[in-house]
């Protein structure tokens, strides 16, 4: 298996030449063509990790993975909003938020990664899915990915909206930013502070403030 990521960091898209055999299972909507022979199937990766996907996720019950027959294949994959493509090796697990999974190739289990209930409390439903085995995932991001390397002991503070993916050495804890003044007039929130040693992936931009935004030039109901 071969791939290259193109188009980056605004319109990115995933391009992926299977061996026949080979395959790749990827977010419902973020398929975007093939070419060659392939033989499609929709999986839920287990019920019982589908189900809590579904209920505490916010993710589709639902996977299509696309596995090559004949002489190969070649698949497109594109995520649903505009931003860059991260490519995570996997020898473990990792903990990835619910809107920036986007494919997966190797031996690789998708379920959710419960981790308490620090999710239920922070903004915008902080859940975040777990991915467990061998191979490659690909995260998309809301704008640009960077990578973050922590070292033994380092903590950072990132805003819960920012963040896209960990790997599971990381610990992490969910707390409010300032005072209730700045929770309800500062335009902050809740964030994680992470503590390495491991790897977390950050997104530059985040959605809520876009949707502000357009909300604005929209037309109200009554008038």
């Amino acid at each position: 298996m071969r791939y290259v990521i193109e188009g980056r960091p605004a319109y990115s898209i995933l391009k992926v030449w299977l061996e026949p055999g080979e395959s790749i299972t990827v977010e419902p909507g973020s398929y975007m063509l093939h070419r060659g022979e392939v033989e499609v199937s929709t999986e839920t990766g287990g019920i019982g990790g589908a189900i809590a996907r579904r209920l505490f996720g916010g993710e589709s019950v639902f996977l299509n993975t696309f596995r090559a027959r004949g002489r190969g294949a070649e698949v497109w994959v594109a995520p649903g909003t505009p931003g860059d493509i991260g490519v995570l090796e996997l020898n473990g697990s990792l903990y990835i938020q619910d809107t920036s999974y986007l494919a997966h190739v190797g031996d690789v289990k998708l379920t959710v990664g419960w981790r308490g209930l620090k999710g239920l409390i922070a903004e915008g439903e902080l859940v975040w899915l777990k991915a467990e085995g061998r191979g490659l995932v690909f995260v998309n991001a809301y704008g640009g990915l960077e990578l973050l390397e922590l070292g033994l002991g380092e903590k950072v503070t990132i805003d819960n909206m920012h963040f896209v993916a960990m790997d599971s050495t990381v610990k992490w804890d969910v707390r409010r930013l300032g005072g209730l003044k700045t929770l309800a007039f500062g335009g902050e929130g809740l964030v994680i502070e992470v503590t390495g040693p491991g790897r977390v992936f950050v997104q530059t931009r985040v959605l809520p403030p876009l949707a502000q935004l357009l909300s604005k030039f929209m037309p109200r109901s009554g008038k």
